[in-house]
This record gives C-alpha cells, sequence and structure tokens, in this order.
C-alpha cells in the first residue's frame, strides 16, 4: 500500500483542509506514516499569513531533494494559499524543481486527477483556481479527533484589511447552505462527536451570499438543538460584524462555549483606520461590554499586531491601556510582518524590527 504524509501550516481552516485530503488519499489506496524515508507522497498545505511560514516550508521544500534523489518516484506536492501567489508558484518552480504537483485552495476536489495527469506525463501539474463560486460539498474528512471537530461553514474573505493576503489567497465570501452544514454536523454527533467548532475566515458575515435572510445566530440556535452535540465553538469573529443577536446567544443557547475570539489588532483608532478594520476603540469596548452584560462569566481573547507601519509610541500606548482596560484571559501578540500584495507592504514608516521586539 502507497504511503503519505500531509505537513501542515497556517490556521484551522488548513488543519481542516488537510483532513479533507486524507480522506481523499485514503480513499485512493494510500495509507499515512509518519515516516518519510518510506513516504510514496508528501504533500505541504501551506500558510502565506506570515513570512516565517514561507521560509519554513522552503526550508522543508530545500531538505526534501536528497530524498527525492533517493527515490525518483516520490511525489512532493505543495498546496495552500502559498501557492495561490503567483510570485510564490514561481520561486517553487524556479528553485525547486523536485516539485511534482501544485494546486490551491479552491481545488483540493482533483488531487486525483492532478496525480494521476502526473503519473502519466511525468510533467510537473501546476492547477490553481483563482475564484470558486461553487463550493464542493462531495468531500468528507478525516477527523483527527473522533469526540470533536472542525466543520466550515463558508469560505473566503471580503474584508481586505491592508495588512491581510487572506482574500487574495481564499478568495470573496461563500456561505454553505445551512441545511449541508447541519446534516454534517448530525453525521458527526451520530459517530459520536461531542464538539463542533464552526469555520470561517468571519463567520459573523456567514449568511450573506444565501438566497435567503439567514444569519449565523441562525445557524448557532440550530446547531443547538442537534442531539449528541454538547458543546460549540467557532472562529474567527470580525468585531464589525458582530451582531446584537449574536452576542444574545451567549446567554441563551446552553451548548455555546462561554468564550469568544474577538481580534482587535490595535487599539489606537489612528493604526485601526490604516488597518481598514471599520471599527474605532470605542466601538470594539463598546462590543465587549454587551457580551459581558449578557454573560459576566465569558472567557475573551484576541489578536494583536505590534509595530503596524506608522505605529507611534501614543498609538502603542492606546493598545496597551485597551488592553488593560478589557482584560483578556488570553492574547496572541504577532510583531507585523509585511506581505506583498498587501496595501500595508507598500505603506510609509514602516518600523524597524529592533522597534517591533522592543514594543
Amino acid at each position: 500500500m502507497k504511503k503519505y504524509i500531509i505537513q501542515t501550516y497556517g490556521c484551522q481552516m488548513n488543519e481542516h483542509d488537510s483532513e479533507k485530503i486524507s480522506w481523499i488519499l485514503d480513499g485512493m489506496g494510500y495509507e499515512i506514516t509518519d515516516n518519510r524515508e518510506e513516504c510514496d507522497l508528501i504533500i505541504f498545505n501551506t500558510c502565506a499569513v506570515r513570512k516565517s511560514a514561507e521560509e519554513r516550508v522552503f526550508g522543508q521544500l530545500g531538505e526534501l531533494k536528497h530524498l527525492k534523489r533517493k527515490n525518483p518516484n516520490l511525489l512532493l506536492a505543495v498546496c495552500g494559499c502559498m501557492m495561490q501567489r503567483e510570485d510564490i508558484r514561481e520561486v517553487v518552480l524556479s528553485k525547486y524543481r523536485h516539485v511534482d504537483l501544485i494546486f490551491g485552495t479552491n481545488n483540493i476536489h482533483k488531487l486525483p486527477q492532478l496525480i494521476r495527469r502526473h503519473l502519466e506525463s511525468g510533467k510537473i501539474i501546476v492547477d490553481i483556481n483563482e475564484e470558486n463560486r461553487e463550493i464542493e460539498e462531495s468531500i468528507d474528512a478525516n477527523r483527527k479527533y473522533s469526540f470533536k471537530a472542525f466543520v466550515n461553514i463558508m469560505y473566503g474573505c471580503n474584508n481586505f484589511c491592508t495588512y491581510c493576503i487572506v482574500p487574495y489567497t481564499r478568495g470573496r465570501e461563500r456561505s454553505r447552505e445551512p441545511d449541508n452544514i447541519l446534516e454534517e454536523i448530525r453525521i458527526l454527533a451520530q459517530n459520536g462527536c461531542k464538539e463542533v467548532t464552526l469555520l470561517g475566515q468571519n463567520v459573523n458575515s456567514y449568511g450573506k451570499t444565501l438566497d435567503r435572510d439567514y444569519t449565523f445566530a441562525d445557524l448557532l440556535r440550530e446547531v443547538n438543538e442537534i442531539k449528541g452535540i454538547e458543546r460549540i465553538r467557532f472562529m474567527t469573529s470580525h468585531p464589525k460584524d458582530i451582531s446584537d443577536d449574536l452576542i444574545e446567544c451567549f446567554g441563551s443557547l446552553g451548548k455555546l462555549c462561554e468564550q469568544l475570539h474577538l481580534p482587535i489588532q490595535s487599539g489606537s483608532n489612528s493604526i485601526l483606520k490604516k488597518m481598514n478594520r471599520k471599527y474605532t476603540r470605542e466601538d470594539y469596548l463598546n462590543i465587549v461590554g454587551k457580551i459581558r452584560k449578557t454573560n459576566p462569566d465569558i472567557v475573551i481573547t484576541t489578536d494583536l499586531i505590534v509595530g503596524f507601519p506608522g505605529e507611534t509610541e501614543e498609538d502603542f500606548q492606546d493598545t496597551l491601556d485597551l488592553v488593560k482596560e478589557v482584560k483578556y484571559d488570553s492574547a496572541f501578540t504577532f510583531l507585523y510582518s509585511i506581505r506583498e500584495g498587501t496595501q500595508a507592504a507598500n505603506m510609509e514608516n514602516q518600523i524597524p524590527d529592533n522597534v517591533k521586539h522592543e514594543r
């Protein structure tokens, strides 16, 4: 039996994509392994959010040259967000000629035919779908755990935060039909799953591409009614789209975990405007107040970017003051990383690395 490894970088969306790829490969007769020496196929599912993730992928690809020489029949594939960028694809094609397959975020379902095309032609296969309005519902997933599962409720992002590459690599927002989501969760529950995490780049805008009035809060209420499911989580939540109806769910839905990840990114209004976040610190604090009034025991976590272009000491102090005021239970803090192709990459007053680290 042929064996494979999937090396995954990045967010929960990528983790779930890898679960889907694993399901496809199992259906083709492959078997998962953790030993590269015995592999017939190695797939790198990549992330483009930070440069460090890209550098790790390039490093791994370089290390595999000797394995490819040792085993010429080994197939090497690179997929995910990095491959949606033409400049990155060109780097792989020119410097890592031992790679056999390149595909993107919108065509995982085509993996069997991509492998077949390569085996028949012996050529490098590149298959990138820049935009896919259709949602492929025929793919299942090899869940990492039996008791909890990721469930995609939407794909893509329309926000275009100036620092973020995701809208360019994941495409525009598309919401899955509620019936398909609910049926997937019912089947998971029947198979013993107790906890689901609903995934989207911005779950708060779920439903906007549907042909009827149906919101994320509506979906949560229906998931809450599914027998066997005991815990519901979701991510990621954008402050500009959080509704009072959704906030009310934290007080009324017994299965919805008392935890909300609500990225602020910066506590400075001038920086938030440059980031194109479409809310102010006052808006954010008002949302937090409503949430805590609805559920005083809720755990609130966040994301923070330090050293965004033009960030002054005063801007940074505004962020510190907001963190102290909100009293987050935890925070993921990142140094701003230039992403070519984003608006922020071309902004003036880029902050020196030593200042970012000091802050």
